[in-house]
């Protein structure tokens, strides 16, 4: 789906950010005197090239973060809204922009987030509605991120679910949720099943945390008996290793049963590793980098393809990015980085130059601001 900016589109996105700030803005007019309200705006434009050749106007393939080559446009305007007091809260978030056009659910395609939470006990929430994923060592906006572009595992992990969470904080290092959704990366139920979502996350201090998710799931439709039953393990550390230098490692490992390629009887797997490392060089201008792996051989999120030997086959891919980011102010940043991504040898997915291959090269220049009050 190709972005187009039209005066009905833009009439519906306005129409529902004035609904959300209308919303909460009563929320925060109430009489509960623990009320507060808070909103923010964030917004990134990009210009991006690929190598691979896909055609003018069509988003690249892995389609999340600045999708379009040779193009000036952009990947969000996001505006956003929270409501807190000490029984209930709530939070929503609309965008538009290339992000949601080419990878966002068609369903609600402008909310990112929209849920309502009650306080059960003192440490415990119950929450409900539309939320952004809890799972992935990557966040889904580049200001949230130290690289803009996402790397493959987050491409193919849910970005966006629906249904109910509960969670409980012990004390100020640890955290617990139960996630209870209608599936792996839908907001709409697909069948009959549900699927469920652990969170674990542990605070290291004033230098980062470390949190395990996972979600487990068949999204299998109803008329089809073989099920297809999904577990995601998702492992990730956050760590500021001096005041300068900050590292992410993610982890993943995902099974599902009656998937293995050469013998649908048996299970399949995914396996994935990310590290990503980032120098703060001055206040104002940082170096980052990220490498990773992804390999998917029976093609449970990737899909199945044919190979250069003629054999069914799952993506099996590394990759390497390096940026510098300027921030202008606290809030915005510009930054220009470069990938290289390689796939197996016989999984000549890219075309360049008149003739398919298994690289990409990708560069980005990102410019973003953001605002909260």
């Amino acid at each position: 789906m190709i972005l187009k900016v039209t005066g009905n589109t833009l009439r519906r996105v306005f129409i529902s950010l004035l609904i959300v700030l209308s919303v909460f803005s009563g929320f925060a007019q109430s009489k509960d005197s623990t009320a507060s309200f808070k909103y923010g705006g964030y917004v990134d434009a990009y210009y991006a090239y690929y190598t691979d050749s896909v055609g003018p106007n069509k988003y690249q393939k892995f389609p999340a973060i600045s999708p379009r080559s040779n193009t000036f446009s952009l990947n969000v305007f996001q505006l956003t809204a929270q409501y807190s007091s000490q029984k209930v809260r709530a939070s929503a978030a609309v965008f538009y922009g290339d992000i949601p056009s080419s990878a966002w659910s068609p369903v609600f395609n402008y909310i990112q987030e929209a849920n309502v939470g009650f306080r059960l006990a003192k440490k415990v929430w119950l929450d409900a509605g539309l939320f952004k994923t809890h799972i992935g060592t990557e966040a889904l906006l580049p200001k949230d991120n130290f690289v803009s572009s996402l790397s493959i595992i987050t491409v193919y992990e849910p970005w966006f679910q629906s249904g109910i969470k509960l969670s409980y904080d012990p004390n100020d290092k640890l955290g617990f949720c139960l996630h209870i959704l209608n599936g792996y990366n839908t907001f709409v139920e697909t069948n009959r099943k549900k699927s469920i979502g652990i969170t674990v996350l542990y605070k290291l201090g004033e230098k980062g945390n470390i949190g395990y998710y996972n979600l487990m799931g068949d999204d299998t439709p109803d008329f089809i008996k073989t099920s297809h039953y999904r577990i995601l393990n998702n492992l990730a550390l956050n760590y500021d290793l001096s005041k300068k230098i900050k590292l992410s490692v993610g982890v993943d490992y995902i099974s599902q049963t009656h998937s293995d390629i050469s013998d649908s009887s048996k299970m399949a797997s995914v396996y994935s590793a990310i590290l990503a490392l980032r120098y703060q060089a001055t206040p104002k201008l940082g170096i980052y980098g990220r490498g990773e792996a992804f390999e998917d051989q029976s093609g449970i999120l990737s899909g199945r393809i044919v190979d250069a030997s003629n054999h069914f086959t799952g993506y099996v891919l590394g990759g390497a990015t390096l940026g510098v980011e300027y921030k202008i102010t606290a809030d915005s940043y510009i930054r220009l980085e470069g990938r290289q991504l390689i796939m197996d040898r016989e999984q000549e997915i890219f075309y360049t130059n008149g003739h398919y291959t298994n690289q990409r090269s990708e560069i980005m220049l990102h410019a973003g601001i953001w605002f909260s009050k």
